[in-house]
């Protein structure tokens, strides 16, 4: 972040705020996303006094973002697919007034775009229960502390056990999966991208259409349509398919273990398409963290970087810049 950056907060309540910084956490355009407390009566309480219920406060995480490049929003967008915006109770198996789901808003702009986002998930008829998440003017933010901070990847084993455990994977994955139809997916796609996506089937190699490609872009699913890959951590591994270093963004990935052809092996799946991609192993390059993700093209769409404002991913344009102000910076 450079000195001309102009930069927001936002502050959303989403339950336990473990599972609530991942999610934001790898996008470009934000810079920080801190888990705290807010809404509540007590200067500085401790996580102890929070969860107990005796403070008004409940579990938040506070995001500093550049609105030129990720939008609000969009931020509101990932909030609502990361929660139940139905429980009057709490979150998942975290009850009480402290995990209760809130968007506080920071001047008068945010409050009308968290309105309206509300009143568009109500009348898009994806839950069949009212919308109760609240919505209020922020008040002071106190952050958690430093143990509760990026849990995610501090205590990677009991985040993914209690992300899973808790309800919370599940429910966001059958609400937000994508609905599929089968005539439908036939027509739009070719046999070869039908057959690895909804088949598990695998391209051949050397012959398709991104194992070499040398252009600046990034890869979404060519079901869904979510970001998947950036032309930033692909390589030539040598085995004739794009390979990557890295996803994009994790949230977006899932993987599976394949025991299919008498192998043993990690399949990868796009989290809301449900689109087989490929599978991932450990023999890439050490520097890069050591991992290979093996992706079918026939399951990828590539968007060029000139195209990125057009195709609606306007928000990775700053992985292409000379400053690469985000994404890279953290990782």
């Amino acid at each position: 972040m450079n000195k001309d950056t102009i930069t927001e907060k936002a502050t959303f309540a989403g339950g336990c705020f473990w599972c609530m910084v991942k999610p934001f956490d790898e996008m470009p355009g934000i810079y920080s996303v801190v888990s705290g407390y807010s809404g509540g009566h007590k200067e500085n309480p401790s996580y102890e006094e929070v969860i107990s219920g005796t403070t008004g406060h409940r579990e938040v995480v506070q995001i500093t973002f550049d609105p030129t490049v990720f939008p609000y929003e969009k931020l509101l967008d990932i909030f609502w697919k990361s929660i139940d915006p139905t429980d009057e109770g709490g979150q998942f198996h975290d009850r009480g007034e402290q995990y209760k789901t809130a968007i506080y808003y920071h001047n008068e702009k945010q409050k009308h775009l968290a309105e309206e986002s509300k009143e568009k998930l109500e009348k898009s008829k994806k839950f069949h229960k009212p919308i109760v998440t609240d919505i209020f003017p922020a008040k002071n933010f106190y952050p958690a502390e430093e143990k509760h901070q990026d849990y995610y990847k501090k205590n990677a084993f009991h985040y993914n056990y209690y992300y899973q455990g808790s309800g919370r994977k599940g429910f966001i994955e059958s609400k937000w999966r994508v609905e599929k139809n089968t005539k439908e997916l036939k027509e739009k796609l070719t046999t070869l991208q039908y057959e690895v996506t909804q088949n598990n089937a695998t391209e051949r190699p050397f012959d398709n259409d991104f194992y070499d490609n040398k252009k600046e872009g990034i890869y979404v699913d060519i079901v869904s349509g979510e970001p998947l890959f950036s032309s930033k951590d692909q390589y030539d591994a040598g085995c004739g398919w794009p390979s990557f270093s890295k996803p994009l963004q994790y949230q977006h990935i899932d993987q599976k273990l394949d025991e299919s052809h008498g192998m043993i092996r990690t399949e990868v799946r796009s989290r809301y398409g449900d689109s087989h991609l490929g599978h991932v192993f450990d023999d890439g390059p050490k520097e890069k963290g050591g991992l290979r993700y093996c992706i079918n093209s026939a399951a990828l769409r590539f968007i060029p970087k000139e195209d990125l404002d057009r195709e609606g991913y306007g928000e990775y344009k700053t992985l292409f810049t000379e400053e690469d102000t985000n994404l890279q910076a953290k990782q």
